[in-house]
């Protein structure tokens, strides 16, 4: 049996058959959006010369709010720099269904064919949408609402109350929701919502937020707006951040994909970004490698890893459309996973496929507002007033900012302070050039598992394959050695037996390419990402220690770095994120993530 349909279409109006409730008035969706939440809220007038501005909402629906707002954001010559709308929604709509509710709406129309466009795979947990060059972002949050408000992070700026009727679906807008609402607010935020229910008022009032009923959009006589003001301080949730940093000036040590990622995504707030690397060009480092694939990490329990990477896997390809050439630099192939359990069938990745990290790199590095130095090796950092400095083998100062980003690999743990349990991976890569009889043994696509295979990746000098990669921990020798060529090919064996044959020869005559390089990996297997210690080291951050998942996290890992520094919604939920948090080795809870415990970000840092 199929499962009853989210929305039905009555003569045009769209209803709910599950809460036996009506998506808009009948004055109209786009009415009720610009005048009973924006006007409510104050929009677009309040967020005027604001360097971003973020929205909760309750109840995405059809997503008309959101469109609504983020075309008057396009229309207005004084907007905040970045939009944040983070919308809950525990029964999301086809993608068929948003391009019907706009399709009335000329201004609307063609936005909700981008975000039609992107609208896929929302199973439960938080999802980034981007657009407009990632300077509007939507986090839909996918669950019931009490566990999803519980799940974000952030300090809202305007609140649209949307759910469905409060007799019809009273979970929405209980005193434990609203309590929760709250609790997102900072202080001054405007609210704003269709009804004017007596409970509703008090339940609001009781949670800080002073109102008033003003003229509502007919057939209702009154709508409610308000601010949370309330006459209490507001104490931080734990994993919150009191963080709130204005765009300055800033230095990110390393330019491999994780600290290119975390320059574009800071550079893009607005911050001067300094990118310092030993080597002499970006990418000099595990980020080189030839070609890679981004794909979602699988566990039979779903572990924080494969929820993290399928999060990180959406982020890229919703970039790199933007910023390298398809076919050329990558390609959506999709990707084949064979599976280790015997009998166990392939697994089909459709939003997957190969890239060339090295050409990322330096599309992220070309963002305005990035300054790139080369031949740059930092030995040590020293904290001087309100500064990091960062010095050379002999002292010297190579730079000097309020904020630092480490981002190194497994060589941040000899610039840290704070010991941290990174440990060394070496991996190397097997490659060569594509032959035209290759065809026949070759698989059609990339293929994961036991290692990978990458069949075929253009280059300057014709098309090249690639086999990886050895792990070998605790080790920093990059030199080539034949032992971990044979020891790709019995990985070979297993993954395509008649690709290995075909390449047997080329192994046995050692006709082959290779790319060694040491990534940085945690205990846990799960990256570090934050504050290092914000009480005592105020202004030093990581992101580092992506293991061999580098191409799906380092972008996810980056913005949840900036949304830290800026009080913006987290891209994942607060339970995955704090997974990440640098503390949890000291504390000894590695791979445990911090129940019950404040990340340091808690605390506004000194400088």
């Amino acid at each position: 049996m199929s499962p009853a349909p989210t929305v039905e279409w009555r003569d045009g109006a769209p209803h709910s058959p599950r809460f036996k409730d009506i998506y808009h008035s009948c004055a109209g969706a786009l009415a009720q959006a610009r005048q009973v939440f924006m006007r409510g809220c104050g929009l677009p007038q309040a967020w005027g010369q604001q360097p971003q501005w973020r929205v909760l909402e309750t109840g995405f629906g059809l997503g008309l709010n959101f469109l609504a707002t983020w075309q008057a954001w396009k229309d207005d010559p004084h907007r905040p720099a970045l939009l944040h709308f983070a919308s809950i929604e525990a029964h999301p709509v086809d993608a068929a269904d948003l391009l019907r509710g706009a399709q009335d709406q000329p201004d609307l129309a063609p936005l909700a064919q981008q975000l039609a466009l992107q609208w896929r795979d929302l199973g439960a947990g938080c999802h980034r949408l981007s657009f407009e060059d990632g300077r509007v972002l939507l986090t839909l949050c996918v669950g019931d609402i009490k566990p999803m408000l519980r799940e974000l992070v952030f300090h809202a700026d305007s609140v649209f109350l949307d759910g469905f009727s409060p007799t019809l679906n009273p979970e929405m807008w209980d005193e434990h929701t609203l309590k929760a609402v709250s609790r997102l607010c900072r202080r001054g935020a405007r609210v704003a919502t269709w009804t004017v229910a007596r409970d509703i008022r008090e339940r609001l009032t009781q949670c800080g937020f002073v109102l008033q009923m003003v003229p509502g959009l007919p057939p209702k006589r009154d709508r409610l707006e308000g601010e949370f003001q309330p006459a209490w301080q507001p104490k931080l949730r734990a994993g919150a951040s009191a963080l709130a940093l204005a765009a300055g000036h800033c230095v990110v040590i390393g330019s491999g994909l994780a600290g290119a990622a975390v320059a574009a995504s800071l550079a893009r707030r607005g911050w001067r970004v300094e990118v310092l690397d030993a080597g002499s060009a970006p990418a000099a480092g595990a980020s080189g490698l030839p070609a890679g694939l981004v794909v979602p990490h699988i566990s039979a329990d779903d572990a924080v890893l494969s929820r993290l990477s399928r999060a990180g896997v959406s982020m890229a390809w919703q970039q790199l459309h933007d910023l390298l050439r398809e076919g050329q630099d990558f390609a959506l192939s999709g990707v084949r996973e064979r599976r280790l359990d015997a009998g166990a069938p392939d697994l089909w990745h459709a939003r997957a496929g190969w890239i060339k990290p090295a050409q990322w790199v330096k599309a992220l590095l070309a963002q305005p507002g990035i300054t790139w130095r080369g031949h740059t090796q930092v030995q040590s950092l020293r904290r001087q007033g309100e500064d990091w400095q960062l010095l050379d083998a002999q002292g010297g100062l190579l730079a000097q900012a309020p904020q630092v980003v480490v981002c190194a690999g497994f060589g941040s743990l000899a610039l840290l302070p704070q010991a941290l349990p990174l440990q060394a991976l070496r991996g190397q890569l097997s490659w060569g050039w594509r032959s035209p009889g290759d065809a026949a043994a070759f698989p059609d696509t990339p293929v994961n598992g036991n290692g990978n295979f990458i069949p075929q990746v253009p280059t300057d000098l014709g098309p090249a394959w690639y086999l990886g990669s050895s792990f070998e921990r605790d080790s920093t020798d990059t030199r080539e050695r034949d032992a971990d060529h044979r020891s790709n090919h019995v990985k070979l064996q297993s993954l395509l037996p008649n690709t290995a044959l075909a390449l047997a020869r080329a192994f046995e005559l050692q006709q082959l390419q290779s790319f060694t390089a040491v990534r940085c990996t945690a205990p846990d297997r799960l990256p570090v990402v934050g504050a290092l210690d914000a009480l005592n080291l105020p202004g030093l951050w990581l992101s580092t220690a992506m293991g061999a998942r580098g191409l799906t996290l380092a972008l996810l890992c980056a913005e949840l770095l900036a949304a830290q520094w800026h009080g913006e919604p987290w891209p994942v939920e607060k339970k995955l994120a704090l997974a990440l948090a640098p503390q949890r080795h000291s504390l000894g809870r590695c791979g445990a993530g911090l129940k019950g415990q404040q990340t340091l970000t808690d605390k506004p840092a000194a400088s």
